[in-house]
């Protein structure tokens, strides 16, 4: 009985706090007017590409202050649960087949088909995310479905702060799953040992081996790494996760395997996709994604 009180109070307490944490960043932001020019810089480029989307989306292209708006309404909710609630996706159950589940006063569900390829993921391979709707949660759900994660991160500064995302944010039951791999050496060895390797991947990538694509109907420099863990493991396998959100009560996370051959072309496509669903939810729209191809729009 003492237990089944304590955990719904330490439950209502995290989500009270996000709220109003969510809340109040969300209002400071709004008024400092927060990455609005880059928004709107990137916004106009390929809105031309996403004025086809129909219904809530397009209706959000049409008015770039309700846009950006709704953007940082996502933004802050996410880093809230992230904050305070992050825990909560450290209690999931392994078993895939124990979902649907109830953690938490939320619901969490496996979408359909991605439960072949979460259990091929926990094989290995490399696996693929953009900063997508709430992706750092995905992270700790997978470890808890037993998949060997391993994320790149670039560690942060100050020293105790990455101490923190390290060893309490990025870490399940004692397991820390990031990791600061700097060589391809090291990105191989992972591959071999059979971790699955994740890597953030929407970056405008500048450095000089850099490959060129196309995102969002613009050019881009796409990130050369997956490409060359491919060279010389050709055989890995490619995953990309998501996790979709229903009324904010229900986590449903979809997995899917893409092709090899022109890797990332395909995670462009997948993530172009998603950004027409909900371009609210794509948070690359805060960072100046096509500098390296068009530092014009950012002057």
């Amino acid at each position: 009985m003492k237990k089944w009180y304590i955990v719904p109070v330490k439950t209502f307490f995290c989500k009270i706090c996000a709220a109003i944490f969510s809340c109040t960043v969300y209002r400071f932001l709004r008024v400092v007017g927060w990455k609005r020019s880059t928004v709107y810089a990137n916004l106009h480029h390929v809105s031309n590409a996403l004025l086809c989307v129909k219904g809530e989306g397009g209706q959000q292209l049409q008015n770039p202050k309700a846009f950006y708006c709704e953007l940082l309404r996502h933004l802050v909710r996410h880093v809230g649960e992230l904050l305070f609630c992050f825990g909560f996706f450290k209690r999931l159950p392994a078993a895939l087949s124990a979902y649907p589940c109830r953690v938490a006063g939320w619901n969490f569900d496996i979408a359909e088909g991605s439960v072949p390829v979460l259990e091929k993921m926990r094989d290995g391979g490399i696996f693929l995310t953009a900063h997508y709707g709430n992706y750092e949660a995905i992270g700790p759900w997978l470890c808890c479905l037993g998949i060997p994660l391993k994320a790149s991160y670039i560690p942060v500064k100050p020293a105790w702060l990455n101490c923190i995302l390290e060893g309490r944010i990025r870490a399940v039951d004692g397991y820390r799953y990031s990791v600061d791999a700097r060589t391809p050496r090291e990105f191989l060895r992972l591959l071999d040992e059979g971790k699955l390797f994740c890597l953030l991947a929407d970056q405008d990538s500048r450095i000089p081996s850099a490959t060129d694509g196309i995102f969002l109907g613009k050019p881009v420099c796409n990130n050369p790494l997956p490409e060359f863990l491919l060279k010389y493991r050709p055989e890995t396998p490619v995953f990309v996760c998501w996790m979709e959100e229903r009324e904010k009560v229900t986590k449903v996370l979809h997995a899917v395997e893409i092709r090899r051959e022109s890797v990332m072309d395909s995670f462009n496509d997948w993530l172009g996709e998603r950004i027409a669903e909900n371009p609210t939810l794509w948070y690359g729209f805060t960072h100046r994604r096509f500098m390296s191809k068009a530092p014009e729009r950012y002057e």
